[in-house]
């Protein structure tokens, strides 16, 4: 694990706000899939919410975009996953992203 270069989570409350909210959409995500037994976005989405809970900026950003891959234009889990739940990860996904992005262009 590389040291972190910039500030600790906990000293932006926005982004840490914004990432709880994201990792909350995304366990009730992966809830869904593996609801439906969709094992390869199960596997995909599992690892996702605890680093959206508990990792630090540069793993938020690499979560963050990661999940936004799933929202492809050929493969997409918005094809196979109930809409608002998918809309509202991917909301909180894009909200955390411009957050983080205003926080790299402070610093």
């Amino acid at each position: 694990m590389r040291p972190e270069t910039g500030p600790a989570r906990h000293e932006r409350p926005e982004i840490d706000s914004l990432a709880l909210a994201a990792a909350r959409e995304a366990e009730k995500v992966l809830e869904a899939a593996r609801a439906r037994g969709l094992a390869r976005w199960e596997a995909f989405l599992a690892p996702l919410p605890d680093v959206l809970r508990d990792g630090s900026l540069a793993d938020l950003r690499r979560a963050a975009r990661l999940a936004r891959s799933a929202y492809g234009p050929k493969d997409s889990i918005r094809d196979v996953l109930p809409v608002e739940s998918t809309v509202a990860l991917l909301d909180s996904l894009d909200r955390l992203l411009r957050a983080l992005a205003k926080e790299e262009t402070r610093r």
